[in-house]
């Protein structure tokens, strides 16, 4: 039986710290990789996105790391959380003002971010095919597109079974 994709697994129950912590090594072997100086601070507010399995606001990060002895002042959490989206370890879902570890560090993706507006819970589905699309709209506007971020608001699957 082959494993499912972590997209897969985002709204069904699955060892969650299994899938942490795997993520959590290929993100700091991509920091390696990169070159980059994954602090203290910056690492545990990696953690603490994974931990969650779903985006988190910034203050709910910082309450986090204030909790741990980080410090308690915005910039703490800010400063970590613009650090991991620069370089690719975590994304921002700008229609819950959150943020939300990447799920495939190192890895050219094209995510998009399935939200349930019941409990928030944020998982992030790989769309290439969805970008391809967008790219070539784009293209035939002669607009280069830089960065896009594709969200999409329903119900996730233990939400939606409650409606019914």
């Amino acid at each position: 039986m082959t494993e499912a994709l972590p997209e897969a697994r985002a709204f069904a129950a699955h060892d969650h710290s299994h899938c942490a912590g795997d993520t959590l090594a290929r993100a700091e072997a991509e920091a390696a990789r990169q070159g980059l100086r994954l602090t203290p601070v910056r690492k545990r507010t990696l953690e603490i996105l994974l931990e969650a399995h779903r985006a988190m606001g910034a203050y709910e990060v910082l309450d986090r790391l204030a909790a741990e002895g980080f410090g308690n002042q915005p910039p703490v959490a800010y400063r970590a959380l613009e650090f991991l989206v620069e370089h690719g370890l975590a994304h921002r879902v700008r229609r819950l003002n959150a943020f939300a570890a990447c799920m495939h560090p190192g890895e050219e993706h094209a995510p998009v971010f399935l939200i349930c507006r019941e409990c928030d819970a944020v998982a992030e589905a790989a769309a290439a095919p969805v970008r391809a699309a967008l790219d070539s709209v784009a293209q035939d506007l002669g607009f280069a597109i830089e960065r896009a971020n594709i969200e999409a608001l329903g119900l996730c699957p233990a939400c939606a079974e409650h409606q019914e």
